[in-house]
């Protein structure tokens, strides 16, 4: 065994389908991991090397906090030596708050609301007085939102109808409620007349209340006599009870009732900032804080760089480095209130990945999970400079990826396969990039793009016009039909407006397939996702006379013991916590009783068992043929149909929530960024299956970054010729063939992509 402490070592690993394989990690160094989606990349990264180290983190604290943080269990392997603390960047989606922003995700935000409670004239006291969520500093009308819900009287309310014919269109207020019998009953009203027959005096007192305010007597009628009641009006008894309050603690109405029947509208006193008037009136050079939130990143650098008083220059001083970074990753066009969720993939990836990048701590391991995903080439140039970086500043990087850019970047490339799922878990090649070449590696960095010189032609086209979403420029653009589609540009130059905005408001039939995570339960296996778990217990159920739900591992079936879960968790007080196999049913979920019956031979566990190109050949019912058919098309047949969605890598994710949607013939398919966590092979396979689509008569249009798919494509349209203000405009329109004389971005990497 190496002594070598410069080096992470790994021996003896099986979590998932690693093969006990053992492992060197040189520190200091670029590490790659590349390989089939599937092959156990994560399996060693994640849930081997991150999840042991964060475990032995969390031992330095005493037991009562420990018993506090999160708490790890202990990866399945035999020895993890030389360790490191580690940051590890993951794929997951950022900015689940509608209120995140890019200041407030960066922890900018707090650093400038600081210095304007230091140095902004006239000063209205601290810096959390700054912020819409102080009592001070919330506009006092519409709470701090930035717009005002109020009722609206033409969605309330049917003036064509009766009070008993239901008048008021909002359920708690009709007769169906007590509400509604107290109105038709209380003497005020009358219940059979229509609304727009009531006197002008009699549809106010209604709609408004008493005139000046306040409430008017009107009884309750029970069965023990009327009881005293007051009433106000159905606009502001609506208003009071429905806006007013917090509605999710309500039974029998949800948010969605109220807003159907409700308008929003910018606050008319701090004009959608959601700020108190007072706190605008403080200013920095001539701006308050919301002038500089919306200020694009680098006139922010530039405006705190000229802070010159000593009080403040110490905070400006504090908030200038992430800013910075955020403009090295090539995000300088983006503003401190950009809301977190309206950025697009690429972006999201790089401001995460900044947020990591401020720390002066070294002898870190970095783990990056696909940095470069949607990323342009021109902006994986950045990535790789910033991965450089990292490493000079004396830490160990750890990368997932599959972009030929990054891995030939690496010191160290380590692929792991040589199959996915039951077929990989294993090493098949480590060493430095020129190794690569004369190995058995499928990852070969020689690639050579296949140009479609021969593009299919659509006689009618789909068609845009004058889109002005978010950065679009008043865009109009004609799309065929009946091809394969690329549309691809830097990050944030407008891709996902045009097509995931305006062209499925305009053609809403569109089956749009985008980078959202499935479920992650436990229980979410293949087979229910794709529908067919219903019927196969149905088979078993006619095949053997017994209940459906005996073949359900969350019904009748379930174990006894472990109640379907397959595990159990015994209580282990401060310790590291245990997962144990279920002695009773062996992990396999059910019930003795629900295994001693039989399909051909094979009980409910076996089938769950098969893989999905054995499966093909064992089921006969159209149905589920067809549904699992179309995980083998994606290259899905080597998972079983019993395997937890939770348990699949990003690549298998992406190409399983494809294969839900085939089999729709006639269609239009519009994918975002489909070979998102794809190997190169994998990609082939992908490709074949737009090709299938398109050549069955749909219409297929990708977002797309991978230069794979854009040179196979018959039609390919460019956005930019940046991101933010300065995109927004179609910078071109063609055949991948004609692209290659094109003076754009994604045009230069199509041509150096032919020259390898």
């Amino acid at each position: 065994m190496s002594e070598n402490r410069d080096e992470i070592i790994l021996r003896g690993l099986k979590e998932n389908n690693l093969k006990n394989i053992d492992l060197n990690i040189p520190k200091g160094t670029i590490n790659v991991f590349t390989g089939l989606s599937g092959s156990g990349k994560s399996s060693v990264v994640f849930d081997t090397l991150a999840t042991e180290s964060r475990r032995q983190m969390t031992m330095n604290y005493p037991l009562y906090v420990r018993n506090q943080m999160p708490r790890y269990e202990r990866p399945h392997a035999d020895l993890m030596q030389n360790l490191s603390p580690v940051v590890v960047v993951e794929q997951r989606a950022v900015g689940g708050n509608s209120r995140s922003t890019v200041g407030t995700y960066m922890d900018i935000d707090p650093l400038i609301r600081l210095l304007f409670s230091r140095i902004g004239d006239p000063s209205i006291g601290s810096a959390t007085d700054y912020s819409m969520h102080s009592t001070f500093g919330r506009c006092p009308k519409c709470d701090g939102f930035g717009e005002v819900v109020t009722p609206d009287v033409n969605k309330l309310v049917d003036f064509d109808k009766t009070l008993r014919e239901y008048a008021v269109q909002f359920k708690p207020l009709s007769p169906s409620g007590w509400q509604g019998q107290w109105m038709m009953t209380c003497g005020l009203f009358d219940p059979d007349k229509p609304i727009k027959e009531y006197s002008e005096e009699n549809r106010r007192l209604l709609l408004d209340g008493p005139p000046g305010g306040g409430t008017i007597y009107a009884p309750f009628h029970t069965k023990d006599g009327p009881h005293n009641a007051q009433w106000d009006g159905l606009l502001p008894r609506f208003t009071r009870l429905y806006i007013n309050r917090d509605v999710t603690k309500l039974k029998q109405v949800s948010q969605e009732d109220v807003l159907a029947v409700s308008t929003h509208s910018i606050c008319p006193l701090c004009h959608g900032s959601g700020l108190n008037p007072k706190v605008l009136d403080s200013k920095i050079n001539g701006l308050n804080i919301l002038e500089y939130d919306d200020l694009e990143l680098t006139e922010i650098q530039t405006e705190l760089e000229k802070i010159k008083d000593p009080l403040g220059k110490s905070v400006a001083s504090q908030a200038i480095p992430p800013i910075k970074q955020l403009i090295e990753m090539g995000l300088g066009y983006l503003s401190l209130s950009r809301k977190m969720g309206t950025l697009s993939g690429g972006e999201a990836q790089r401001v995460k990945i900044a947020r990591h990048l401020g720390s002066s701590l070294n002898n870190m391991t970095y783990i990056f999970d696909e940095p470069s995903a949607g990323l342009h080439p021109e902006e994986v140039r950045l990535l790789i400079e910033m991965l450089k970086t990292i490493k000079k500043q004396h830490n160990t990087v750890i990368v997932i990826e599959h972009d030929l850019s990054v891995i030939k970047a690496a010191d160290q490339i380590i692929e792991m396969g040589p199959e996915a799922g039951i077929g990989g878990g294993e090493i098949i090649y480590q060493g430095n990039a020129k190794g690569l070449k004369g190995s058995s590696a499928s990852t070969t960095l020689d690639h050579e793009l296949q140009l479609n010189k021969h593009p299919r032609k659509g006689k009618y086209s789909f068609s845009i016009e004058n889109a002005t979403i978010n950065n679009l420029k008043n865009i109009s653009v004609e799309i065929p039909k009946n091809v394969l589609v690329s549309v691809c540009g830097v990050s944030g130059s407008g891709k996902s407006s045009l097509f995931l905005e305006a062209f499925t408001e305009k053609y809403p039939e569109t089956i749009a397939v985008g980078q959202d995570r499935i479920g992650i339960s436990s229980r979410s296996t293949l087979a229910t996702y794709m529908g067919v778990m219903d019927d196969i217990r149905k088979i078993f159920s006619k095949e053997t006379g017994q209940p459906a739900g005996l073949f359900s591992f969350n019904s009748l079936g379930a174990c006894p013991v472990c109640h379907g879960k397959g595990f159990t968790t015994p209580d282990v007080a401060f310790a590291d916590p245990v997962t144990i196999t279920c002695e009773s049913c062996g992990g396999t979920r059910y019930s003795d009783e629900a295994l001693s019956f039989y399909y051909k031979g094979r009980n409910i566990v076996d089938v769950l068992a098969l893989t999905v190109d054995e499966a093909v050949d064992v089921f006969e019912m159209p149905k589920i043929v067809k549904k699992i058919n179309t995980l083998k098309e994606v290259g899905l047949g080597y998972l079983t149909i019993g395997q937890t969605t939770s348990s699949l890598s990003g690549g298998e994710v992406q190409r399983l929530k494809l294969a839900s949607q085939l089999k729709k013939e006639g269609q239009i398919y519009l994918l975002d960024e489909p070979s998102l966590g794809l190997h190169m092979k994998d990609n082939e396979k992908l490709l074949d299956v737009f090709q299938n689509l398109v050549d069955k008569g749909n219409s297929v249009i990708i977002i797309e970054h991978n230069l794979d798919f854009i040179a196979a494509s018959d039609w390919v349209i460019e956005m930019g010729p940046e991101g933010g203000k300065r995109g927004g405009h179609i910078i071109y329109e063609g055949t991948p063939e004609k692209m290659l004389q094109a003076k754009t971005i994604t045009a230069k990497w199509l041509r150096n992509g032919m020259e390898q």
